[in-house]
């Protein structure tokens, strides 16, 4: 199994930043696209941002400009930079990774969330 942990999330004041973290650890074989979502209350699950094994970056129109996504293959880590934020990103963000086992099995493996809130 891989296992995902996030840490970094807290309470902002708006325009402030906060770097998110994500390290994956158990039976890796290999990690392919890594990625962040976030839900806010009452609302579905958004992709904010992926990055595939290669370097090549995804980001929702909302936060393109503002959080610059990157990871440590060495580390098998993700991180979320995130810039210049506005009381609209205030969600729980979920970091997730297309994983493959050393048995060879594949799936998508998720983080437990972190609270990221902005607020005066």
């Amino acid at each position: 199994q891989v296992q995902l942990v996030e840490s970094g999330g807290g309470l902002v004041q708006p325009g402030g930043s906060l770097r998110l973290s994500c390290a994956a650890s158990g039976s890796i074989f290999s990690i392919y696209t890594m990625g962040w979502y976030h839900q806010a209350p009452g609302k579905q699950r958004e992709l904010v941002a992926r990055i595939t094994s290669g370097g090549t970056t995804n980001y929702a129109s909302s936060v393109k400009g503002r959080f610059t996504i990157s990871r440590d293959n060495a580390k098998n880590t993700v991180y979320l930079q995130m810039n210049s934020l506005k009381p609209e990103d205030t969600a729980v963000y979920f970091c997730y990774a297309d994983v493959q086992t050393t048995t060879r099995a594949r799936y998508d493996s998720w983080g437990q969330g972190t609270q990221v809130t902005v607020s005066s």
